[in-house]
């Protein structure tokens, strides 16, 4: 295992457990409210790095990524069946926001908010959200992969 891509998916764990993000949920948080937070996160750090020079690198973080979530899948206590239908679902989930935020900086606030609410049902106030990712867009574009991978700071 690749300490550097702990140290990332830790990271965007990290992220994804600010409390601030949830202080407007319509209801309990839910697992996958967490995982959706999480592949948004994980979503921009590949838009952001994504160039020839880090293919290979952005791949196995990618396979990283994704063993772990099944890790977490496993330790929820699923089944083989189910967490094979569960996984299919959350890569579906994850490419659907790829494509959500490829064009993230052209997108003006009001269609950022739909994208938003459109993956976040459970959330209000969506504004506070696309706030934070505008910033997190904005941190991820001033720094490299490079300096992810050998240290990884909260944002």
């Amino acid at each position: 295992m690749n300490q550097s891509y702990l140290k990332i998916y830790n990271n965007l764990i990290n992220l994804t457990t600010n409390k601030n993000l949830y202080s407007n949920l319509k209801k309990q948080d839910t697992f996958s409210d967490r995982l959706t937070l999480f592949l948004i996160h994980f979503a921009f750090l590949l838009k952001n790095f994504k160039d020839k020079e880090n293919k290979k690198t952005l791949q196995e973080l990618y396979d990283f990524n994704f063993r772990q979530i099944e890790l977490s899948i496993r330790e929820i206590g699923y089944g083989d069946q189910s967490i094979n239908k569960k996984m299919k679902d959350y890569i579906n989930l994850f490419h659907s926001i790829v494509s959500e935020v490829h064009f993230w900086k052209e997108n003006d606030i009001n269609e950022k908010e739909k994208k938003i609410s459109k993956l976040l049902t459970n959330f209000g106030n969506i504004s506070v959200l696309v706030d934070y990712f505008n910033e997190f867009d904005d941190i991820l574009s001033k720094k490299t992969l490079n300096s992810y991978l050998k240290s990884v700071s909260n944002q």
